[in-house]
């Protein structure tokens, strides 16, 4: 196949480079991003376009990119700056809708979108299926960027039969390579390394989380795994991705700590404080996303792709953590702690 990767530079565009590089079928592999990386592993066998997704003349590279492509895999999103809602919606919004329509312009059969289990309404603490609704969690960006981007593609399923459209949603996907563009998007400025190392090394004996947190990750590879998958079978609709479940007490073991269940709203202010103030990147509405996304059930995705993550829950939070405390990059600009330069830079302008 020839396979055009949205964003393949980031978190979730480098476990599927990794992913079809493992793959037994050989594959053209195309990558679409605005600052493509150097040649390193995973990002040497892949044929670069440079593209920002929401510039108006994203539709002459996009289409250059997919000419003769059997499937396009959009992963790219912008997550900050969450203060800057125009440039995000000119990125998300209508990159999204520019990936589509070139993907149908030039006859693409196969287009698999990365959404996210934020796209989901808040539900209890019973694994929701792929038919819970995708109304967003309620006061996050993030989380209704994702709502509205599956209500487009829905219409877009509608229009184009012959198209088949794969929806893609994972929960808080981890891995080492993301930790210094983590800390970029979330921890900055405030937040130093040192501390994060005293808490990865145990020498920091309590742990505060919000009460009753439950919470599931999944590897970034294990996700390239599924997508490779559903390009195999040519699955269309969605496919939640997830491992298993966590508890605060889970979470506080990665770090040979106790948990300090701290109520939700609490905590939640606090942050809403520290991200006025600008100490933190992580606003309120990402707060809920970790907090109030639902647990997903991935039957579908058992049964129907033969997927299973092979990485848990605790060593994905085991991996993160160390990354976070060593700032770990994974040699592109969009895994970088520098990630938000240009970004702040485009907005100034905009």
């Amino acid at each position: 196949m020839k396979v055009v990767i949205t964003g393949a530079s980031g978190n979730v565009g480098t476990g599927v480079l990794r992913a079809l590089a493992a793959d037994t079928e050989d594959h053209e592999v195309v990558g679409v991003c605005r600052r493509p990386p150097g040649g390193s592993p995973p990002f040497g066998p892949v044929t670069w376009h440079a593209c920002d997704l929401g510039d108006e003349s994203a539709h002459k590279v996009l289409d250059e990119a997919l000419r003769g492509a059997d499937a396009v895999v959009h992963t790219a999103w912008m997550f900050q700056p969450i203060r800057r809602g125009n440039l995000l919606h000119r990125t998300n919004d209508h990159g999204t809708a520019a990936v589509f329509e070139a993907a149908r312009r030039a006859g693409v059969p196969h287009v698999v979108h990365t959404s996210s289990i934020a796209a989901y309404a808040p539900a209890g603490d019973q694994p929701v299926n792929e038919d819970w609704p995708t109304t967003g969690i309620p006061g996050s960006v993030y989380g209704t960027g994702k709502s509205q981007a599956e209500a487009s593609i829905a219409r877009f399923t509608a229009d184009n039969p012959d198209v088949t459209v794969s929806l893609v949603r994972p929960t808080l996907v981890a891995q080492r390579a993301a930790s210094a563009s983590f800390l970029a998007l979330f921890f900055d400025p405030l937040v130093p390394r040192w501390l994060i190392r005293l808490l990865r090394d145990g020498r920091i004996p309590l742990l505060p989380l919000p009460a009753g947190l439950r919470v599931q990750l999944v590897h970034a590879d294990d996700v390239g795994d599924a997508v490779v998958r559903i390009l195999r079978r040519r699955a269309g609709g969605a496919f939640n991705i997830a491992a298993d479940t966590l508890t605060p007490a889970d979470l506080a073991r990665v770090v040979d700590a106790r948990a300090l269940g701290v109520p939700s709203g609490l905590m939640r202010a606090a942050v809403a404080l520290l991200w006025r103030l600008r100490a933190i990147r992580m606003s309120p509405g990402w707060f809920d996303v970790g907090t109030r996304s639902p647990l997903v059930d991935t039957t579908r995705a058992r049964t129907e792709l033969d997927w299973a993550p092979r990485v848990s829950s605790v060593d994905c939070a085991r991996e993160q953590m160390s990354g976070l405390a060593d700032g770990a990059a994974g040699g592109s600009a969009a895994l970088g702690r520098d990630r938000l330069r240009d970004d702040n830079r485009t907005a100034a302008l905009t």
